[in-house]
C-alpha cells in the first residue's frame, strides 16, 4: 500500500493548514460566513482555523474539504498539513487491488467498438484505448506517440492530429475551455504548464476563430477529422467513477466518441 506520505508531507510542510484552507475557500469563491454555514461551525472558529489559532480535528478537515469539493489528492495534502495521516490511497491502475475497476475500463472500451474510446489520467495522459483510436492517428509524428502520450498535445500539436481536424478553431476552443475548468477546479500546476504549452502552438489563420470552421450540433460540439475514409464527425461523452475512494480512480476519465452522422457510422463499421 503506497499512501505517498513523504511527498505530501514535504509539500504540506511548506504551508500550514490554514493557508491551504483559505486557498481552497477563495478558489471556490466562498466567504468565511458561507463556508462556516455549509460546515455547520461558527465563523469565529473558522477564522481561528485559517489563522492557525485553532487546530482542526481530523473530522473537521474532512468536512471542510467535502464542502469545498476538494479533490482526493488535495484532501490528503490538507490532512497532512493538519498533522494527520492521508486517508485516500493512490495506486497505479495495474495494481491488483484495482483489478475490478481496470476490467470495468477495458469492458467499456471494448464494448464501444466500432467507435473510438480512450481512458486518460488527470493530466490527459493516455492510459488505455480501444482498437478504433489508431484509425484516427494516421500521419501523426511517431515522437508524439511515445509514452506517456498526452491526448491534448496529440490533438493540437501541428505534427499531431491538428492539421486533419476540419473544425480546428471550434475544437481548440472546446478543449481549452475544458482545460480551464479543470485548472479552476484543481489548481494543478502541471495542467497550467500544459495549457501554456498548447497555447504556444502555431495556429493556421483559418483556425484562429472558433466560429469559422464546421458547424455546431444542436446538443454538442462535434469533432470533425479528415481521414482516408473521408471526413468523420464525432460527438463525445466523458465517464468518471461515481464514488471513488482511490485517488487514481477519481482522476481517471473515459472519453467515448459516437458518430455524429450516418456516413461516419458506416465508415467506422467498415473499418472495424
Amino acid at each position: 500500500m503506497d499512501l505517498r506520505v513523504a511527498p505530501l508531507a514535504a509539500a504540506s510542510a511548506m504551508r500550514p493548514f490554514g493557508e491551504h484552507l483559505r486557498h481552497w475557500r477563495l478558489r471556490r469563491r466562498m466567504s468565511q460566513l458561507e463556508l462556516a454555514n455549509e460546515a455547520d461551525i461558527s465563523t469565529r472558529h473558522l477564522s481561528f482555523v485559517e489563522t492557525g489559532r485553532s487546530a482542526p480535528s481530523r473530522e473537521m478537515v474532512l468536512r471542510l474539504a467535502e464542502r469545498l469539493d476538494v479533490p482526493l489528492r488535495e484532501r490528503n495534502a490538507l490532512l497532512v498539513a493538519a498533522g494527520y495521516a492521508p486517508m485516500y490511497r493512490e495506486r497505479p491502475l495495474d495494481d491488483p487491488a484495482l483489478s475490478a475497476a481496470r476490467e470495468a475500463v477495458q469492458c467499456i472500451l471494448r464494448s464501444h467498438e466500432p467507435y473510438p474510446a480512450l481512458a486518460v489520467d488527470r493530466h490527459w495522459n493516455l492510459l488505455a484505448a480501444n482498437a478504433m483510436v489508431s484509425h484516427l492517428l494516421a500521419g501523426v509524428d511517431p515522437a508524439l506517440l511515445q509514452p506517456p502520450v498526452n491526448v491534448l498535445r496529440l490533438s493540437l500539436h501541428p505534427q499531431g492530429v491538428a492539421p486533419r481536424i476540419v473544425n480546428l478553431g471550434q475544437w481548440r476552443h472546446h478543449l481549452f475551455e475544458r482545460l480551464r475548468q479543470q485548472i479552476q477546479a484543481t489548481g494543478d500546476p502541471v495542467l497550467q504548464a500544459l495549457e501554456e504549452e498548447l497555447r504556444g502552438y502555431p495556429v493556421p489563420p483559418e483556425a484562429e476563430s472558433p466560429h469559422l470552421a464546421g458547424e455546431v450540433l444542436g446538443v454538442a460540439m462535434p469533432l470533425q477529422i479528415r481521414t482516408p475514409s473521408g471526413v468523420l464527425s464525432f460527438i463525445s461523452t466523458v465517464t468518471v467513477f461515481g464514488t471513488p475512494i482511490d485517488v487514481t480512480l477519481q482522476e481517471l476519465a473515459l472519453e467515448t466518441f459516437f458518430p455524429a452522422d450516418e456516413a461516419t457510422g458506416q465508415a467506422l463499421r467498415a473499418l472495424a
